[in-house]
């Protein structure tokens, strides 16, 4: 895997690319500057779930440049914050070069999303993200409907889950997902960019879910958001991205192959 940290234009911000693919953005002098469009709708997600300085329970299944962790812990002190990274090289370059604020609450645990979410408590976070790439797929082990119980499991009663995941028409893969989530969890939303949903180029789905999403909210940020995309509320999920067959452990397969610059 071919790791770089990039310096960007802004004094204290940094681009984290690995094998070609933009990664993470992170600006350390502004931890709530959110600069990559899917990451602003997971943090929309956050500030839907709580109100700024509202501490929670945050896992965090891949871990990158710790963007999103940065972000919670800017926003929301006291936040106690688990992040699975089985790439322990990039964990050591990120902590080195983009080091964490002290008593950030952050824990860093060297490993992978399906073992380490296995020995989380039950119902003891309010959030988990799933943001987690292999050589820019998700892995197979992210997307089953084994891998969706454990979420619900260490899941509180309100809590949700936001997932990243990149698609494009006629989202044959993420059709399975949402229908593998849909088998645990009781409601699902998905937010994107309308020219993905239109089939016009591969793109980042953030699928929401939980007992109760907070489509009210999510329509509000979205109203305010610099770069518009479209949030499809449960009954949408159902007529545009509806009619999939669960993954399962026994044929989940990894995302597919991202489109790469140039």
């Amino acid at each position: 895997m071919a790791l770089e940290i990039v310096a960007s234009d802004r004094p204290g911000a940094y681009l984290l690319r690995m094998d070609g693919l933009d990664q993470s953005y992170v600006d350390l002098a502004d931890p709530t500057r959110l600069v990559f469009d899917y990451v602003q709708r997971i943090g929309e997600v956050v500030d839907a779930y709580a109100a700024p300085g509202q501490a929670v329970r945050v896992l965090h299944i891949g871990g990158a440049g710790l963007t999103l962790p940065r972000y919670v812990a800017a926003t929301r002190p006291g936040s106690a914050q688990v992040v699975l990274e089985p790439d322990t090289t990039v964990t050591e370059r990120v902590r080195l070069e983009l080091p964490l604020p002290p008593r950030s609450g952050i824990r860093i645990r060297p490993i992978g999303g399906r073992a380490g979410i296995e020995a989380i408590r039950d119902a003891s976070t309010d959030l988990v993200v799933l943001d987690a790439f292999a050589a820019g797929r998700v892995p197979a082990e992210l997307v089953s409907r084994e891998l969706f119980a454990q979420v619900r499991r260490v899941l509180t009663p309100a809590g949700l889950l936001a997932a990243n995941l990149v698609d494009r028409a006629p989202f044959r893969h993420t059709r399975r997902v949402i229908a593998a989530v849909r088998a645990e969890l009781a409601e699902v939303l998905v937010t994107a960019e309308s020219a993905t949903l239109r089939g016009r180029r591969q793109g980042n789905l953030v699928v929401v879910a939980g007992a109760a999403v907070p489509t009210d909210a999510l329509r509000t940020a979205a109203l305010r958001a610099g770069s518009p995309y479209r949030i499809l509320d449960p009954a949408a999920v159902s007529d545009t991205l509806g009619g999939g067959v669960p993954f399962t452990d026994a044929d989940a397969e990894e995302g597919p192959e991202p489109t790469r610059p140039g």
